[in-house]
C-alpha cells in the first residue's frame, strides 16, 4: 500500500491488545502472526482444519495476508483487528485466516495475481481476500481498508457486511465466475507450451529497451515510488562486461552511485531499505528486508572489482558489516528483515533533530556532517532530517577550506558518534525467521564480498549460513522454506531451491568442500525432478508434490526478488558445463526458450533471465586447479581478481578423489604443484602448468585461440 507521506496514519499501540484469550495463531512461529496472536480476531492459519470450518459454517473466508516489517500491515491491525467492535463483525461473518507472505509465498503470488485481474490495481500489503469456501476462489479483493472511510476507500466494517452480504445473496453467480477466474490466472502463467528459436542478437537490442526507463539525472528506473532493480543493474554489468557497451555501464553505476548517497542507503549504520518515496532515492520505505541487501551486496562489491571507485567498498563493506552486526542470528543463518516503524512512527529510529546532532559534535565535524547531509537546510522528514548526501564531501571540504583527507576523518569520527547514539534508541522489531532463499541471495552476497574485498570474516559468515541451512533446513531429502526456534516448516519454493545452487557455485569458488558440491547436485536434481515443466519448460514455483490450489504459478519475470526460473536456468547451465552434465544444459535452455517472448517485450522485468541468456550465448569459461591448497591459492587468486561474471574458477586439492562428472578428469598431476583446466563452454585447452602462462591467458579472455 503506497499513500503520500503526509497521510500516512501514525501507528498507536493498542495497550488492551494482549488481554484478549490467545487465538490459533499463538501456535506458529512466524513473527507476523504472532503479532496477531492475541487479537480480539478469531484468526486461524492457512490450513485444512480453518477450510473445513468455512465449509461446514457456509462462512466466507477472509483470507488477510501480510509481513511483520509492513508498516500499513501494523495500520490496520491497530484500527481494526485490535478493535473488539471490529473484531466481533470479522467473527460472526466470516473464517479468519492469516498468511505471512514470506512463509507462503505460493498463496501471495496467487492471490495477489487474482486481486489485480479482479480490481485491475496492483497488489501490495496487507492484501485483503474474500474467497468462496468451497473452491477458495476468490470474489472480492482489496488491501488496506481503513476503520473509517478515508483515501477514497470505505471503511472496512462496511466492507465487511456488503461482502457477507453479496455472498449469501449470490451464490449462483459466484459458481459461475469461478471458471472465468481460474481461467484468467492460468491465461496468465507462463506455461503455454511454446518453445521460441534462441537467438544471440536478442541482446544488442534490450539495453536501448531498458535505457527508455532509465533516470539519467538520478538512476534508477522510472519514478516515485523508485526500487533498486538490482538485476537489471546486474545485467548491465554483465553486458558491459561481454560486450563493452558504455551505455550499459553508466546506467549501472550512475544508479549505484545515486543510490549510495541517497537516503535509501543508511548513511550511519549502513544496509539499503527497500524503496525510496520519491525519485532522487532521498526518503525511503525504511524497512530493511534481506533479500534487498543480499543482491545489493554483491553488486557493490563487484562494481567496486569494476571500477575501483572508494564510494562502492565502503557501501558494500558497511552492508555487509551490518547484516553481521544486525541480522546474523547466533545459530548463523541471517534474520528475515527489520521494521519500518519503531514506537509506533515510521522511520523514527533514523531522523535526527539538528539540535540533537550538533550536541553530540563537535564544532568541526558538525560543519562537515551539516553541509554533507544537508543538516543546513529545511527538514526532509515530518519536521526531522533523515540523512542523505545533500552535498558532495569534496565540496563540503573546499567550502569549509579543509583538506579532503581531513573532511573525511571528520566525517568518520562524527558517524561513530552518531551511530553510537542511534544504538541507544528503541530498535524497530526485528523478524527473526530464517527464511532458505533470503538467506541464499545473502549467503552469495557476503561470499563475493568476502572474495572481493579480502574479508574473510564475511567469507566465514556465508559459510556458517551456508552450512546451517544445509543441516537444518534440508529434512528427507527436501528442502524447507523456514526456520525458527529449532522448527523447520513448509516444503521449499522454486526460489529456495534455485538461490541455494547459485550460492552454493560461489561458495565453492571461495571454499572447496566436496560436500557442497554433492549438496548442490541434490539441489539441481531435485529443481528438475520435483519443479521443472517438461512440456511447457521452466520451473513451476511449487514442487508436483504441493498442495493443490486453485493455482499453480510459473513466473518467468522478476519481481522484488530475481525471478527462481532465471537464477535457475543461470545456476544449472553454469553446473552443466562444470560438470558436464547435459540435463542441466537442457533444462536451462528449454528455461530460456519458454521466456524469450517476455525477454523481447519488457526486458527491464525479465532481467534475471536475460543474464542467464547471457551465459547462454557467450559460454562461460570454466577453470579448474587441481594442485596443492597454497599453490593453488596465488593461480585462484588471479582468475578471479577482475570482474569476470562469465568466469568460474574452482581450486580443488589433488588429494580429493570421487568427484562426479567431468571432474574425474581433472586430475592432479606429479610434475608440478597446479594444473590448470581451462574450457569455454565446451571448448577445452590442454591442461596449463605455468603460473605464466596461465597470467597471459586470462589477459586473453574470452577467446581461447
Amino acid at each position: 500500500m503506497q499513500l503520500q507521506r503526509d497521510v500516512i496514519p501514525k501507528v498507536k499501540t493498542n495497550p488492551m491488545q494482549n488481554h484478549y484469550p490467545a487465538n490459533q495463531l499463538a501456535q506458529e512461529t512466524s513473527p507476523y502472526l504472532l503479532q496477531h496472536a492475541h487479537n480480539p480476531v478469531a484468526w486461524h492459519p492457512w490450513n485444512e482444519g480453518a477450510l473445513e470450518l468455512a465449509r461446514s459454517e457456509d462462512k466466507p473466508i477472509l483470507l488477510s495476508i501480510g509481513y511483520s516489517a509492513c508498516h500499513w500491515c501494523h495500520v490496520m491491525a491497530h484500527e481494526s483487528f485490535e478493535d473488539s467492535a471490529t473484531a466481533e463483525k470479522m467473527n460472526s461473518l466470516f473464517v479468519n485466516i492469516k498468511v505471512d507472505r514470506e512463509e507462503r509465498p505460493d498463496l501471495d503470488k496467487i492471490y495477489q495475481l487474482a486481486h489485480q485481474l479482479l480490481s485491475q490495481r496492483t497488489g501490495g500489503w496487507p492484501l485483503t481476500i474474500f474467497l468462496n469456501p468451497i473452491d477458495l476462489v476468490p470474489f472480492f479483493t482489496g488491501t488496506y481498508f481503513p476503520n473509517q472511510s478515508r483515501h477514497n476507500l470505505p471503511a472496512f466494517v462496511s466492507v465487511l457486511e456488503k461482502v457477507s452480504n453479496y455472498y449469501h445473496e449470490n451464490k449462483h453467480r459466484l459458481e459461475q465466475g469461478k471458471e472465468s477466474i481460474v481461467k484468467a490466472l492460468n491465461s496468465q502463467s507462463e506455461n503455454k507450451g511454446e518453445f521460441s528459436v534462441l537467438d544471440a542478437s536478442l541482446l544488442t537490442g534490450v539495453c536501448k529497451q531498458i535505457e527508455y526507463s532509465f533516470d539519467p539525472q538520478w538512476g534508477g528506473f522510472g519514478g516515485a515510488p523508485k526500487f533498486p532493480h538490482a538485476t537489471t543493474l546486474d545485467f548491465l554489468l554483465r553486458h558491459h562486461a561481454r560486450s563493452g557497451d558504455s551505455v550499459a555501464l553508466n546506467m549501472a553505476l550512475v544508479s549505484l552511485r545515486k543510490m549510495a548517497e541517497g537516503g535509501i542507503y543508511d548513511q550511519i549504520g549502513g544496509g539499503f531499505c527497500r524503496y525510496s518515496v520519491d525519485a532522487e532515492w532521498n526518503i525511503p520505505h525504511f524497512e530493511k528486508m534481506l533479500y534487498d541487501n543480499g543482491p545489493l551486496l554483491t553488486l557493490y562489491s563487484q562494481a567496486w572489482q569494476l571500477t575501483g571507485e572508494d564510494l562502492f567498498r565502503k557501501v558494500a563493506t558497511q552492508t555487509a558489516e551490518w547484516a553481521l552486526r544486525e541480522m546474523q542470528a547466533p545459530e548463523g543463518a541471517f534474520y528475515s528483515s527489520l521494521d519500518a516503524d519503531s514506537e509506533g512512527e515510521e522511520g523514527r529510529f533514523y531522523s535526527w533533530g539538528r539540535q540533537d546532532v550538533k550536541s553530540l559534535l563537535t564544532d568541526q565535524e558538525y560543519k562537515v556532517v551539516s553541509l554533507h547531509y544537508g543538516l543546513d537546510a529545511t527538514p526532509n522528514f515530518e519536521g526531522h532530517w533523515h540523512l542523505f548526501v545533500a552535498l558532495p564531501l569534496e565540496t563540503a571540504a573546499t567550502s569549509l577550506g579543509v583538506d579532503i583527507k581531513r573532511a573525511e576523518d571528520l566525517l568518520d569520527s562524527a558517524r561513530q558518534k552518531l551511530f553510537a547514539q542511534r544504538q541507544t534508541r528503541v530498535h524497530p522489531d526485528r523478524d527473526e525467521k530464517i527464511l532458505t532463499s533470503w538467506n541464499a541471495l545473502m549467503i552469495k552476497g557476503l561470499t563475493i564480498a568476502g572474495r572481493v574485498l579480502g574479508r574473510e570474516d564475511f567469507t566465514v559468515a556465508a559459510c556458517q549460513a551456508f552450512d546451517f541451512l544445509s543441516k537444518e533446513n534440508f529434512q528427507g531429502g527436501k528442502l524447507l522454506a523456514t526456520w525458527k526456534e529449532g522448527r523447520a516448516r513448509f516444503p521449499a519454493y522454486l526460489d529456495d531451491y534455485a538461490f541455494l545452487l547459485d550460492a552454493a557455485l560461489d561458495l565453492l569458488q571461495s571454499r572447496w568442500d566436496k560436500s557442497t558440491l554433492n549438496f548442490a547436485i541434490i539441489l539441481a536434481d531435485n529443481l528438475c525432478t520435483r519443479f521443472q515443466d517438461e512440456a511447457g519448460g521452466g520451473f513451476f514455483f511449487t514442487g508436483h508434490d504441493h498442495e493443490e490450489l486453485i493455482h499453480r504459478t510459473k513466473s518467468m519475470a522478476d519481481e522484488s526478488m530475481p525471478a527462481g526460473n532465471g537464477v535457475a536456468a543461470s545456476a544449472l547451465i553454469r553446473l552443466g558445463h562444470f560438470l558436464g552434465e547435459r540435463r542441466y544444459l537442457l533444462a536451462g535452455e528449454h528455461t530460456l526458450k519458454a521466456a524469450i517472448k517476455g525477454m523481447r517485450s519488457y526486458p527491464l522485468a525479465y532481467s534475471s533471465m536475460l543474464s542467464a541468456f547471457d551465459e547462454w550465448s557467450s559460454p562461460q569459461q570454466t577453470i579448474i586447479l587441481r594442485g596443492s591448497a597454497n599453490i593453488m591459492e596465488d593461480w585462484r587468486r588471479m582468475a578471479l581478481e577482475s570482474y569476470a561474471p562469465s568466469r568460474l574458477c574452482f581450486a580443488i586439492p589433488a588429494t580429493e578423489t570421487g568427484l562426479p562428472g567431468l571432474l574425474k578428469e581433472r586430475v592432479a598431476t606429479k610434475t608440478t604443484d597446479c594444473v590448470a583446466y581451462v574450457c569455454q563452454g565446451v571448448e577445452c585447452l590442454p591442461p596449463l602448468q605455468s603460473l605464466e602462462k596461465f597470467k597471459i591467458l586470462l589477459k586473453d579472455w574470452p577467446s581461447l585461440s
